[in-house]
């Protein structure tokens, strides 16, 4: 009550006499209010013992696993299937996928988002 009394006081000089005066002092209130909400905080906490049946870990699909992804990779044209590979699988860097291929970078980048583009793609339809 002390702060909004204080902020109405500071911010008399924003209140145009023309206009009325509820509404004005309705949103200095509600600003203060939400401020002291953001202060208080909102959190909710709850045990995860309550949540371990639906948190069970589930058993690897081997059609997700490097096999499966193997089979996919196998369908892209020659040079997205390497860049894939060797940014994804391997781990390998852009610059050093760019060197290895000898390409650019920017090559190297187009063809990582075209194949994995392509990947999403057949495995969506292979889900549906």
């Amino acid at each position: 009550m002390q702060e909004t009394l204080l902020a109405i006081h500071l911010k008399r000089h924003t209140w145009d006499e023309t206009r009325p005066f509820g509404p004005w002092v309705r949103a200095i209130i509600r600003h203060k209010l939400v401020d002291a909400a953001r202060r208080r905080g909102f959190r909710i906490e709850v045990p995860v013992n309550d949540f371990t049946d639906a948190l069970a870990v589930a058993t690897p699909d081997p059609e997700r696993s490097v096999g499966g992804v193997e089979r996919y990779l196998d369908e892209l044209p020659a040079r997205q299937k390497d860049v894939v590979r060797a940014l994804t699988l391997d781990g390998a860097t852009v610059r050093d996928t760019a060197s290895r291929l000898r390409t650019s970078e920017g090559n190297v980048r187009v063809a990582l988002h075209r194949g994995l583009a392509a990947l999403a793609a057949r495995i969506r339809r292979f889900e549906t």
